[in-house]
């Protein structure tokens, strides 16, 4: 049976949990994905997001950062979740739907402001954690699998408003664009998203520092739903909710959707 698949880094899920019932009612996909929770899963605000028919939940949480959700209408087991480059930072968990197929949620780290990891921890940690990340789907080699989340890297020149502009910005330089691309080949992933737009501008975040982002425009695709071989032919009907970034007091992401026929 087709399913369809949302990922949204919501900032902060008590803080507008308002706005994760809004898209659950108005759009009901039937998983959503959400990252930078802020809080420890017991204090995920459940009880409303049961109520609209999203029962089974698997997340990893800590207070006040990072956090990832998988909020589901279909049963979902908990199959685990890694910390890699050993941050201690709650950013996967993973789980398997009745029929197989394996779901990543990931929150990729910033990396901060300078793209130097000399001068940056934070640089430094984000490539260790892609290069972990890559080590770790060339072991494991998944199959029928989907990966989705706040990557924060825009690969593509046109993923951002400016590419000669932001190829000394951070979620846009060479070395972060190959070491995606380095995590994509070892898992063989698919980029479903481009899949079905594979040409244009597309972007799911724009800053908060805009005093008025819609006019501005100077967004980036920073959010990503990705496939493995055997099942990206089933991915279609990828669209991005930019009007979501309009809402009152939004996150600075929208949700990015897709259907599988699976």
């Amino acid at each position: 049976m087709p399913f369809t698949l949302a990922t949204w880094n919501i900032n902060s899920v008590r803080l507008r949990e308002g706005l994760v019932a809004r898209l659950l009612t108005e759009e009901a996909p039937d998983i959503l994905c959400l990252q930078e929770c802020k809080c420890p899963v017991e204090l995920i605000p459940m009880e409303g997001f049961q109520a609209l028919g999203y029962t089974h939940v698997i997340a990893r949480g800590q207070k006040g950062y990072n956090g990832v959700a998988i909020l589901s209408k279909l049963p979902i087991r908990d199959v685990g979740g890694h910390d890699f480059a050993a941050l201690g930072h709650a950013r996967h968990v993973a789980g398997r739907l009745e029929n197989g197929v394996t779901i990543h949620n990931f929150y990729v780290p910033a990396g901060g402001d300078i793209p130097d990891r000399e001068q940056n921890l934070k640089f430094g940690q984000k490539l260790d954690y892609l290069t972990q990340m890559r080590d770790h789907f060339h072991a494991e080699r998944p199959e029928r699998s989907i990966l989705v989340g706040d990557l924060n890297i825009a690969p593509r020149e046109d993923d951002v408003w400016d590419h000669k502009a932001l190829l000394k910005i951070v979620s846009h330089t060479p070395v972060e664009v190959e070491h995606l691309g380095q995590v994509m080949e070892a898992g063989r992933w698919r980029d479903i998203t481009r899949q079905d737009i594979p040409e244009g501008r597309l972007y799911s975040w724009w800053s908060y520092r805009s005093p008025d982002w819609d006019a501005a425009d100077k967004g980036r695709r920073l959010d990503h739903v990705w496939a493995t071989p055997d099942i990206a032919g089933a991915g279609h009907g990828s669209r991005i909710l930019r009007p979501v970034r309009g809402w009152d007091q939004p996150s600075d992401h929208v949700p990015v959707f897709a259907t599988f026929d699976l």
